[in-house]
């Protein structure tokens, strides 16, 4: 089992068991990074892991998708076209904390004594548990029992029972339910500019408290967003009960009071609403928390619970991976799967960040990771999610068309990072530059199109991202005296190799971008009328014309033109401690040494496959193994799928384990900040992908499994058009099942098989090849099973 040590000599703290993360008691140390991985999100609201009673806490959060506070960027000089502004996720009024003084005692872990502690994570019940049996210093003991609840099927809905008793003498009890506005946080920042624009960033405009509820509204200091939280409680306990509401300043609170006796219990439900807009006014604002928590009281707790198991039940029955052979990656996935799915299962056009609602890390920006991990993940397992997700990018389009016309381009240039739309990235060769985001929201859309059949979302949303995207391409690149079409001075997925002429990702990217927006505009010319014919024939010019380098010399293509012509990094006298490099190295350093940060020729073998032979494939992975160092969490995944396809399986395998297990081992040392969702979703590409062998080039299915020897059997099912397609496999055959009224048409090595409604198609798998020769590797930084 995956495990977090603790502080205290190593004591078993966190394990991943078959449908749950449990923690076994407290480890004040790590508390930031099990508050992430507790996280409880539905892609709207987002809460983090921190306990009920508020403290002792790390890194306390309450996030809405999409609600930021502007903040100035920081530069040590000017320059055109940079961002003067950016954007940070803040954390909005706290509706979790419910507070008990037992005796005049406070509940707080790290005084008294702790007799039994455990949080479960329920992966399917979507809920957090807790239990806790605490002896106070005045030697009360009690047992503290909570449940929490994101609701999947009500996205404003945050809910929790809570309940206490006493175990030996009577003893009075006092709890508090809170909400708690402008909490006290870490400084964001080193930089004081940031962290000043960041510090208190709501002013409260509302505060009431009647009854049993609560209500609060706040608004951003300078981005001028409002959010609104409502709250109900339902109380049982001993007739002697008693409770009242009051607001100030900017704490609103519910206190019951009472004596409980051995034997008899406080309950406590608590619902809350979450809401936030740009437009809306304050009126529209309060009721719309309010419509949402009378339809969250006319549920009840208990109609949550059922919701959110049916919900779950669903999703499970049509994305579940199953894998014998290794318990713990068979758990792992299952997590990360379900942290994927709440990263953006009801985002509903708002996209979803790097960190989906779990931390503040990368200040809650979205980058192009969505497009390239997340969202092929959510488009076979939750496709209207997937479809929320690129309506997002669409809503943003004003945006990315301005700042593609102050960079002098045409079409929109996609942001690097941003919240609203707005480039808010201070680094122009890892942002400006990095064009190939655009590429990843197209090839979203073609394949989300091609895997729904939605025809008439693609036409009213994706056909606009696909036209702006091509024109942007045109407009960018150039054609040389050769007929060639350049693409240069650009950032690849490797930022460590900033603005280089035709990086063969993008290069490649740009190519499938420009025949997706030829094909979709030639469907029905009336949609886009503004679209000529004489611009569709340029972007199928361009296409066929892309630069793509190759090293006659190393028989490998060149990461982009002249790479392989850089020297060679010193990876052998660089200890493991100087990793990151870039908080060792200069950049200067890396720019002009051939070492990347993670996967990008590589990864364009797996997105771009159907360009390269096998033996193109095999020579590039061999090379690029041995220069790349995984200094993002993004790249174990992308290697580990072309692994598996080149025939490294054990390898591939190895990398299968760091990406699922990220940060339930805290690989990286930063998960305090939030998940990495990227990573999680990687792990679901890798079984699938990279085992399971599937590829959707052209948007046509293809398998072409293999399994380590490490695996017995791998099983998972993808949602294609109508259907759902079961895929079983194992050393020596494979099965493919289709469930649904549309068939599913397939290739499985080589082979055209259509699976009908209830078929099972089982093939015996070809006869493997001979092992190829181990992959170079870049000393220290081979991925290895955590713990060994």
């Amino acid at each position: 089992m995956a495990t977090s040590s603790a502080g205290d000599g190593g004591v078993l703290r966190c394990t991943l068991e078959e449908w749950a993360l449990v923690e076994h008691g407290l480890d004040l140390d790590r508390l930031a990074q099990t508050e992430s991985l507790f996280a409880l999100s539905n892609g709207h609201v987002g809460v983090r892991g921190d306990l009920d009673e508020g403290e002792p806490h790390a890194l306390p959060g309450t996030y809405l998708n999409g609600f930021y506070e502007q903040r100035p960027l920081p530069y040590a000089e000017a320059g055109y076209g940079y961002p003067e502004d950016g954007q940070s996720v803040v954390n909005v009024v706290n509706a979790k904390p419910i507070r008990l003084l037992v005796d005049d005692e406070p509940f707080d872990l790290r005084y008294g004594r702790t007799e039994f502690h455990q949080r479960r994570l329920d992966l399917r019940a979507g809920v957090l548990q807790r239990e806790t049996v605490w002896h106070s210093p005045g030697r009360d003991r009690v047992r503290v029992r909570s449940t929490r609840l994101v609701s999947m099927a009500q996205r404003s809905v945050l809910a929790t029972e809570w309940v206490v008793e006493v175990l030996d003498e009577p003893a009075r009890v006092v709890v508090q339910s809170e909400l708690v506005a402008n909490e006290e946080v870490p400084p964001p920042s080193n930089d004081p500019r940031v962290a000043a624009a960041l510090q208190d960033p709501l002013a409260v405009i509302a505060n009431e408290a009647a009854d049993d509820a609560l209500f609060m509204m706040a608004e951003t200091r300078r981005s001028a967003l409002r959010m609104a939280v409502m709250c109900w409680h339902h109380v049982e306990g001993p007739d002697d009960l008693e409770h009242h509401s009051d607001s100030h300043g900017q704490v609103g609170r519910t206190t019951v009071i009472t004596t409980l006796r051995p034997g008899e219990q406080l309950r406590l439900v608590k619902l809350a609403a979450y809401g936030w807009s740009e437009h809306r006014s304050l009126p529209a604002l309060r009721d719309q928390v309010a419509a949402a928590l009378a339809a969250a009281r006319h549920t009840g707790w208990d109609g949550l619970l059922r919701e959110q198991r049916a919900f779950l039940d669903r999703f499970w029955a049509g994305a579940d991976v199953g894998i014998d052979g290794d318990d713990e990656l068979q758990h792992a996935v299952r997590f990360a799967l379900f942290h994927t799915l709440q990263s953006g299962v009801r985002s509903e056009g708002r996209g979803i960040p790097a960190k989906g609602l779990t931390g503040p890390g990368y200040d809650g920006h979205k980058f192009w990771d969505t497009e390239a991990y997340v969202l092929p993940v959510l488009t076979y397992t939750m496709p209207t999610a997937a479809a929320d997700a690129l309506a997002w990018r669409h809503r943003i389009l004003p945006a990315a068309r301005a700042r593609a016309a102050l960079l002098g381009l045409q079409g929109a240039a996609m942001p690097w990072r941003t919240i609203a739309g707005e480039e808010c990235s201070a680094y122009w060769p890892a942002g400006t530059a990095a064009f190939h985001v655009n590429a990843a929201v197209a090839l979203a859309v073609e394949r989300y199109v091609a895997a729904t059949g939605d025809t008439g979302w693609g036409q009213a949303f994706g056909l606009d991202l696909l036209v702006d995207s091509a024109r942007m391409w045109v407009s960018l690149g150039s054609f040389d005296a050769h007929g060639g079409f350049r693409i240069d001075g650009v950032t690849g997925p490797d930022e460590y190799t900033a603005v280089a002429d035709n990086n063969v990702y993008t290069n490649l990217t740009a190519r499938r971008s420009l025949r997706a927006a030829a094909a979709a505009a030639d469907v029905d010319r009336t949609v886009r009328p503004d679209v000529t014919d004489d611009e569709i024939a340029t972007w199928r010019r361009a296409a066929d014309a892309v630069v793509v380098p190759f090293d006659e010399r190393l028989g490998v293509h060149p990461q982009s033109e002249r790479f392989t012509d850089h020297a060679l990094f010193d990876f052998a006298a660089t200890g493991p401690a100087q990793y990151p490099l870039l908080l060792h190295v200069p950049y200067y350093e890396l720019y002009r040494k051939q070492v990347c940060k993670q996967a990008d020729l590589v990864m364009a073998l797996y997105v771009c496959g159907d360009e390269f032979s096998a033996e193109e494939k095999a020579a590039d992975f061999a090379y690029y193994e041995g220069i790349t160092v995984r200094d993002s969490s993004l790249s174990a995944a992308i290697q580990g799928i072309v692994a598996a396809e080149t025939g490294h399986l054990d390898l591939a395998y190895r990398y299968l384990l760091e990406a699922a297990l990220m940060d339930v081992d805290d690989l990286e040392r930063n998960t305090r900040d939030g998940l990495h969702i990227a990573s999680l979703a990687g792990a679901w590409l890798m079984v699938v992908a990279g085992f399971g062998g599937m590829r959707d080039h052209g948007g046509q299915l293809s398998f072409r499994p293999r399994l380590p020897e490490q695996l017995r059997r791998v099983r998972f099912a993808l949602r294609w058009r109508r259907s759902r397609l079961l895929v079983d496999v194992d050393h020596q055959t494979v099965t493919y099942q289709a469930d649904g009224p549309d068939p599913v048409t397939l290739s499985s090595w080589g082979a055209q098989v259509t699976v009908h409604h209830g078929q099972h198609v089982r093939l015996d798998l070809p006869a493997p090849p001979p092992a190829p020769p181990p992959a170079p590797e870049v000393p220290g930084r081979r991925p290895t099973r955590p713990g060994t």
